[in-house]
């Protein structure tokens, strides 16, 4: 592999090895998965011989060290609400123990809501909510904290929020972060030139550290620059634009970082082939 890592998240219907079949079909070499079904709190039983044709599979495509999963939108680790944030953590729990059967290294969460309780009391949530998973699910999937765009009570907008989680987190082998491209241009970070990429970048890294970036999602933007808008748009179509994602695709300390779509798509996977040619297209002399 000289270029990046390149994929896109792939529906598990059917059951999870045809995601790694889907993968093949646009020639991803990274992955993005649900461990279970998104909108609902519980999770069905893997089939029989489900998990170990997924590993074979994942491992057969080149996929098993570049694939990410993506937790329930439901899950609020900032929750101030105990009843939600018990169950939110019981649900992370099994979703990180269905990473570690399906040998998925990486777990994305959104940081979640702090719904009025006030960014510190959401960010101790999260970091207590970490402590309280992490030792519980030995050595095998870590997690990463998603950037946000911002919108109402979300943590993670801002990079020092992330920074703080991880601080009190205090588990550098087993807690990252994605760095999403829409959510980080919503959320008010210019990073459509070099000059300004390098700025970005720079103050990442000083929150929290570029080596503890392990996903990138990788989204154009229908709205622009602080708009704290979650609305993704095909690459090349939105506010993003091109030169971003080339200073991304090019940047070689994330050589070796699973990148993927998140756009919609038909069941053909037509529009995935396009984004993925598009972003292939940008790395040409």
């Amino acid at each position: 592999m000289n270029g990046p890592r390149l994929g896109a998240h792939m529906s598990i219907a059917g059951g999870l090895p045809n995601a790694i079949v889907r993968a093949r079909a646009v020639q991803a070499t990274a992955l993005q998965v649900f461990v279970k079904s998104s909108s609902q709190w519980a999770a069905r039983p893997f089939a029989p011989g489900e998990v170990e044709s997924y590993r074979e599979a994942s491992r057969e495509a080149g996929l098993d060290r570049h694939t990410l999963a993506h937790a329930s939108y439901l899950i609020n680790l900032a929750s101030p609400d105990d009843v939600l944030w018990e169950k939110s953590i019981a649900a992370f729990r099994v979703e990180l123990d269905r990473c570690d059967a399906l040998g998925i290294p990486w777990l994305v969460v959104h940081p979640g809501a702090h719904v009025g309780s006030g960014v510190p009391s959401g960010i101790a949530r999260v970091a207590e909510a970490l402590h309280r998973v992490l030792p519980k699910t030995g050595q095998g999937a870590g997690v990463l904290l998603e950037t946000t765009a911002g919108q109402g009570s979300t943590l993670g907008a801002r990079f020092e929020e992330l920074g703080e989680i991880l601080k009190l987190a205090n588990d550098p082998e087993r807690v990252g972060i994605c760095f999403d491209t829409c959510h980080v241009l919503a959320g008010g970070y210019e990073f459509r030139s070099a000059s300004t990429y390098a700025e970005t970048m720079t103050a990442l890294d000083r929150a929290v550290g570029l080596d503890r970036l392990h996903g990138v999602h990788l989204n154009d933007s229908k709205g622009d620059l602080g708009c704290r808008r979650d609305r993704h748009e095909h690459i090349g179509q939105g506010k993003v634009g091109l030169e971003a994602f080339r200073l991304i695709l090019t940047d070689s300390r994330l050589r070796d970082v699973p990148m993927v779509l998140e756009t919609e798509k038909g069941d053909d996977l037509e529009e995935d082939r396009v984004n993925l040619g598009v972003l292939r297209s940008v790395l040409s002399p």
